[in-house]
């Protein structure tokens, strides 16, 4: 066994592609922090509101891109998912309330009261998320695939 990856890349390739990987889901977590913060200064009322719960989810789905770059894009979507539910269930004991009274960045983290509404809207930010990972993979791949032009 040669250690050498077996994708075509060199062990030299290696940390610049792991890099690049984590680049990816740091810049459109970043692009979905913006967009969650201005959100509500374009929208307004329950479109506003749950156009943010989709954001959230799509934060933690780019989140988790970051932290494990290789994740598979449904096991990402599921994760965000799940977390989300969890923040929202977690409103149910009121510690996000007291939390949120204190800080706002706890308050934009964690929220402060349940509603069941928003669970919806987590899936559709996990399934954005999911749906945009796999457009930008395969794009990825294809432009990895297509000859490099020939020097005349």
């Amino acid at each position: 066994m040669s250690g050498a990856p077996d994708d075509g890349t060199t062990a030299r390739d290696q940390p610049r592609d792991r890099l690049q990987h984590r680049l990816v889901p740091a810049a459109a977590a970043v692009s979905t922090v913006a967009a969650g913060l201005s959100v509500r200064s374009v929208l307004g009322g329950d479109l506003a509101k749950y156009a943010g719960d989709a954001l959230y989810a799509l934060l933690i789905f780019w989140l988790v891109l970051v932290v494990a770059p290789r994740t598979r894009a449904w096991v990402a979507a599921v994760v965000a998912f799940a977390v989300s539910v969890a923040v929202e269930l977690f409103q149910l004991t009121g510690v996000p309330a007291e939390l949120g009274a204190q800080s706002a960045l706890a308050r934009l983290v964690l929220g402060t009261t349940f509603n069941a509404p928003d669970l919806p809207f987590y899936a559709v930010g996990a399934a954005l998320g999911w749906a945009l990972l796999l457009a930008l993979r395969s794009t990825g791949a294809a432009r990895r695939r297509r000859p490099a032009p020939q020097d005349r």
